[in-house]
């Protein structure tokens, strides 16, 4: 299927590693290919306009922009208990996420405008929709907000916005994180996820296997298509099916 990206010109935050890796590599298949890389502290308002105004200018305009710039569930001083959170470190993580994927579409917008399509894909989670994590759900559960509320400014404009809720994925982490519950569980790392997948466990998904990051990037890039303009201001969960809760 022609996807429409041909001449199409993305920025995806945390493209280094991760999910962001994997959707620029997907992306990369389906453009023209030219990849630039460039560092910017996406809580760096400067940073981020110096970026976006310099990819523009090398790329020829902008089309598609990722939001994937965050370190996965936050920080772990920010993450537990009310009263072991550090202010600061939970304003951080907010600055960074949160704020930083404002910052990033703020400054891309105007490109988009000028070529009356574009297309906003923000990266989010799980944990939005799971109590527990102080940090974390309420970055992802923002970033939903945001995206509906972005959708409603920019549709007028050509451009859609959606976000994404990632599961469990596996990443260059995995191996550590699994390393770390089989030393809980007591035993080897592929029993480990075997267990946490396997049919009912309340770790695991309906597909009981691991969702590999490329599969959330197969998603992603949809979402950035011709192919994908009905579908604006809306969540997608790319978890395997996880979890038995019921959205309508």
């Amino acid at each position: 299927m022609d996807l429409g990206l041909q001449g199409k010109h993305a920025i995806v935050t945390g493209g280094s590693r991760g999910i962001g890796k994997a959707i620029a590599r997907e992306l990369a298949t389906q453009t023209n290919r030219r990849i630039i890389p460039l560092a910017a502290d996406v809580t760096s308002k400067e940073q981020v306009e110096r970026v976006v105004a310099e990819a523009a200018q090398q790329l020829g305009g902008l089309h598609i922009l990722v939001n994937s710039g965050s370190h996965p569930g936050g920080s772990t001083t920010a993450t537990g208990p009310i009263e072991t959170v550090v202010d600061e470190d939970l304003i951080e993580d907010f600055n960074v996420k949160y704020v930083g994927a404002l910052r990033c579409a703020r400054a891309v917008i105007p490109f988009m405008k000028t070529a009356s399509w574009g297309r906003i894909i923000n990266i989010s989670g799980g944990n939005a929709r799971n109590a527990g994590n102080l940090s974390g759900g309420a970055r992802n559960a923002g970033l939903v907000h945001m995206t509906k509320t972005l959708s409603v400014q920019l549709g007028r404009h050509g451009i859609t916005v959606n976000c994404i809720h990632p599961g469990t994925t596996r990443t260059e982490r995995t191996p550590s994180l699994v390393a770390t519950r089989a030393a809980q569980l007591g035993v080897s790392p592929e029993e480990a996820e075997r267990r946490d997948f396997a049919p009912d466990s309340p770790r695991g998904n309906a597909i009981c296997r691991m969702v590999d990051a490329s599969e959330v990037a197969f998603v992603a890039v949809f979402l950035a298509s011709e192919k994908a303009w009905a579908v604006s201001g809306e969540l997608l969960s790319a978890s395997g099916g996880a979890g038995r809760s019921v959205y309508y």
